[in-house]
């Protein structure tokens, strides 16, 4: 990653909630700081740095460092639970796992790798005589690996390169007429592509300034909006703002542009959301392998529904319906798994993303729907074999569908249709109890329905779309929000 914009150091970088300000000099030297310590600790070009940490300034300075130093650096969820993190090690064998401050505990049973808790790398840092040099690196370079679900229950490691990274980042910078006079306000999790690449690479090579937010919060982020020119988020964060009464017109005033992704936004959403402020929310559409591809025009027609046009350089195409793109924002392949990496890609390079999707008379692209099996949950993907994996060996279960509901909210619920023994019942709270023992939480089911059994086709396909329209039919939407609300 390059082009980084350290150039007047004494401009706000980061504003947190409390008021507190880091500048860009600050933060440079927090960033060397890093450095020193990581050399410390034996890291070096190409070694893995798993980080599992808080969403703090000091944690972009870690990974910020770990670019520095040419190693490659791993963002994991912060609702992994053990088992999770015992295959990420196993599979990318980092260095250093870098954790929460109550995860070392947790993870002392883990292996081959130095674990060290964000606060004590913090005061380790804050000792280091901050380190300026800049490790080499070339665009093709892996500059981090970010894990995906799989539909076969094994997580991928897209391998994410510094090129991939640079011409990503400018491309948006431009798209989206970034200078350095712009505050985003930043309420996503920066453990993927998009609050930690999108959001924060764009802030840096612009020398912008960020209002940086723990968590999504409706109260917080109504406080700060009328303090910021630009807001990134998933649907959920702005249907749960529409239902706010303090969010309308005059709060967003000096607000530039809304942009939302990672999920699809509902149309409804956009024009309410149009009515009451005046703005129309620029969708765009990306994937942890692609980074950003597509998104509707800054200047021009934002179309409600459609994902908008191919980014500048990268080339997009429809076979068999099926999305493909290519460019210099597409990742290098899965690590350690090449014949994954070959089966993903056509012959002539182009990634097949696995979205259905078509294209309008203006070249506008509307994604329909999913051919691989997969959930988005407020912005967060799901491959129901990973659950259903969990579930089908739990006493009292014969086998499981895991399928997606439509929901105002989240955009899909996971919910689980399950068959249960006869002789040896279990309840929907036992599940979800040893589901929240071994998934991350916004993997649990937020509803369990028995059935006697699994829809099948004559091949002996589990039919999804049967399950779904059951579960529509017999589930009011009041009775399955209201389960998924009390489970947030």
């Amino acid at each position: 990653m390059s082009s980084l914009n350290f150039k007047d150091s004494t401009k706000a970088l980061f504003i947190l909630p409390n008021n507190v300000t880091i500048n860009y000099g600050t933060f440079e030297t927090l960033i060397g700081q890093y450095v020193s310590c990581l050399r410390q600790m034996g890291v070096k070009k190409g070694d893995r740095v798993a980080a599992q940490v808080s969403k703090t300034p000091e944690n972009i300075a870690l990974y910020y460092a770990t670019l520095q130093l040419g190693a490659i650096y791993l963002p994991l969820n912060t609702d992994y639970k053990l088992e999770e993190i015992r295959f990420f090690m196993l599979n990318s064998e980092p260095i250093v796992f870098v954790c929460k401050e109550d995860g070392k505990l947790l993870y002392s049973s883990l292996e081959a790798v130095k674990l060290i808790d964000e606060n004590e790398l913090y005061v380790w840092a804050k000792k280091c005589i901050a380190e300026p040099t800049i490790e080499t690196v070339h665009s093709d370079d892996v500059a981090s690996i970010c894990y995906t679900s799989g539909t076969t229950g094994k997580p991928k490691g897209a391998m994410i390169t510094h090129g991939n990274l640079t011409s990503n980042a400018l491309s948006l910078c431009k798209e989206w007429r970034f200078t350095r006079n712009d505050v985003l306000l930043h309420a996503l999790p920066v453990y993927h592509v998009h609050g930690l690449f999108v959001a924060l690479n764009t802030i840096l090579i612009k020398g912008s300034s960020v209002i940086f937010l723990p968590k999504f919060d409706v109260e917080l982020v109504c406080y700060w909006l009328p303090k910021c020119t630009l807001m990134m988020g998933v649907p959920t964060y702005y249907t749960r703002l529409l239902q706010n009464q303090k969010f309308e017109k005059n709060l967003v005033k000096n607000v530039r542009v809304f942009i939302s992704g990672s999920a699809p936004l509902l149309e409804t959403t956009w024009l309410e959301f149009r009515k009451r402020t005046g703005h129309e929310i620029l969708e765009r559409y990306g994937m942890t392998e692609g980074q950003m591809i597509c998104s509707n025009p800054y200047d021009g027609p934002r179309r409600p529904g459609t994902v908008g046009l191919p980014l500048p350089n990268v080339q997009v195409r429809m076979r068999k319906n099926i999305l493909e793109f290519k460019g210099p924002n597409i990742f290098k392949g899965y690590w350690r798994m090449p014949d994954k990496t070959k089966s993903e890609f056509s012959d002539d390079g182009y990634f097949i993303s696995g979205d259905l999707a078509k294209r309008d008379d203006n070249g506008y692209i509307n994604i329909l729907g999913r051919s691989k099996d997969l959930i988005i949950s407020g912005g967060l993907n799901v491959y129901p074999k990973e659950i259903e994996s969990e579930l089908d060996v739990m006493p009292g279960i014969i086998e499981s569908a895991i399928i997606g509901v439509p929901h105002s909210d989240f955009g899909e619920a996971v919910v689980a249709v399950v068959v249960g023994a006869n002789n040896n019942r279990i309840s929907e709270a036992e599940v979800v109890k040893q589901l929240k023992a071994k998934i991350a939480g916004y993997k649990v089911p937020k509803k369990i329905v028995f059935v006697d059994a699994l829809p099948r086709n004559k091949m002996g396909k589990v039919q999804k779309n049967c399950s779904t329209r059951f579960i529509q039919a017999s589930v009011s939407i009041g009775r399955l929000e209201g389960t998924i609300i009390s489970h947030i």
